[in-house]
């Protein structure tokens, strides 16, 4: 990890948060005051950013690939609850409230490089700045919302209409990931989602 202000590509990653959906509209004062707090990370695929269970907790701004929300049993059976891509964020919000220890855990599929700070740290961040603190709050409820949308759809949706769902939600996504990956998600077999694809389903 490093600093921004010592990275090498320090410009670009400025311009990458100012893109971020819950920091762009920071002034650029903001913006200066935060990125002292900001750790950069490259991760490649299969890294976890964050352990179910852990208690350090943090708030992640993508700047580049793609991670997934997941969550496993005993058994080490895992189900996936969301993607999330550049311009997006992880944040375990809701554990650090209730000072309880992270229900999911964070994992790159692709290469990836974020932008991280403890949450601790964010929220004095933003508790002094009441404008962020509210985009922030309502992306935290849009993240929410979708992964309750998305099992929703799990239930209600056969198997081309889930992949239709998720091509209609996520365009941007279905060439960027490995599709073993994206039939987990949508509950299929990585047979079932090439069988559909095959026979012009999807």
């Amino acid at each position: 990890m490093a600093l921004i202000s010592n990275h090498p590509e320090k410009n670009i990653i400025r311009v990458q948060l100012t893109q971020n959906a819950v920091l762009k509209g920071m002034t650029a004062r903001e913006m200066a005051e935060l990125e002292p707090y900001l750790d950069i990370e490259d991760h490649v695929k299969g890294n976890c950013l964050l352990h179910q269970g852990d208690r350090e907790l943090d708030v992640i701004f993508v700047l580049d690939g793609v991670l997934k929300r997941t969550v496993a049993n005993q058994n080490a059976k895992e189900m996936i609850l969301r993607f999330t891509s550049e311009r997006n964020m992880e944040a375990t919000y809701a554990s650090w409230r209730l000072n309880k220890p992270a229900p999911f855990s964070v994992v790159a599929v692709t290469k990836a490089r974020v932008a991280k700070l403890p949450l601790q740290q964010w929220v004095s961040f933003i508790e002094a700045r009441p404008k962020v603190k509210q985009r922030f709050e309502l992306e935290v409820l849009s993240i929410m919302s979708s992964i309750m949308a998305h099992t929703i759809t799990l239930h209600l949706l056969d198997a081309p209409g889930r992949v239709h769902r998720f091509l209609r939600k996520n365009p941007d996504l279905y060439d960027r990931m490995p599709k073993k990956e994206l039939a987990s998600y949508l509950n299929l077999s990585a047979e079932t989602l090439s069988r559909l694809k095959n026979q012009g389903k999807i």
